[in-house]
Order: C-alpha cells, then sequence, then structure tokens
C-alpha cells in the first residue's frame, strides 16, 4: 500500500465525514462539518506540494528547492478558517437565542413552522 493511497484515503474519509455532519438538522453539527471539510481541503492544498528531501527552504545556487507557496496558502486558510468558525458559532448561538431551537431551519421536527403570532383572549361582552 502506497502513501498516496493512504493519504487520499484519509482526506475521502474526513471529506465524507465534514459532508455527512454538514447534511445534519442543528447547527453544531454544521459548523463542525465545515470545519472538517476545511482541514480536508487544507491536507490536500498541502500534499499537492509534495514532499521534498535534502531540499533547501530557500533557492541557494543550482539545488532544489521547497515551494513556499503552499504552505503560505494553507496557513492563511488555517486562520480564516478559524476566524469563519468562530463567526459561525457566535452565528448559531445567536440563532438559538432568537428561535429558541438549534436546528438549522429555526423550529423542532413536528412543531409549527415560523413564528405564530398569540391569539388574543376572547372578549365577549354579555
Amino acid at each position: 500500500m502506497s502513501l498516496e493511497f493512504l493519504v487520499s484515503t484519509g482526506i475521502g474519509f474526513i471529506t465524507a465525514c465534514g459532508i455527512y455532519l454538514m447534511l445534519r438538522g442543528r447547527t453544531f453539527t454544521v459548523v463542525l462539518g465545515l470545519s472538517l471539510v476545511g482541514y480536508a481541503v487544507n491536507v490536500f492544498i498541502y500534499a499537492m506540494a509534495r514532499l521534498w528531501t535534502n531540499a533547501a527552504p530557500f533557492i541557494i545556487g543550482d539545488g532544489h528547492s521547497v515551494d513556499p507557496l503552499p504552505p503560505a496558502l494553507v496557513l492563511t486558510a488555517i486562520v480564516i478558517g478559524f476566524a469563519t468558525t468562530g463567526f459561525l458559532i457566535e452565528l448559531a448561538l445567536r440563532t438559538r437565542h432568537e428561535t429558541g431551537s438549534d436546528h438549522v431551519d429555526g423550529h423542532e421536527p413536528g412543531h409549527a413552522t415560523g413564528y405564530q403570532a398569540p391569539t388574543a383572549p376572547d372578549r365577549r361582552v354579555g
């Protein structure tokens, strides 16, 4: 079994788990699924850079050098992913506070959909 097969299987498994979690009905699992897919994309980008042995990190002379772009992209993606995850968690907490439910569509299964205005009391005279 080759290392490429193991890495691609791991990336595929993490992506499948992330997609499964994104399709769930609760907001926390959706945020967790988005994070997993982001991690899978980061590993994919880093794996596409190839692993060089005995290569200089900078261009020195005629020898091989490592491409610095994929690690820089992954580092930037990690920072942006962390900020996005924090924003999504805050958005999910605010939605939970506003709707009283942590479902993605805003209501529990089996309950009425949307906001229902309270009915006025019956004020019959007589």
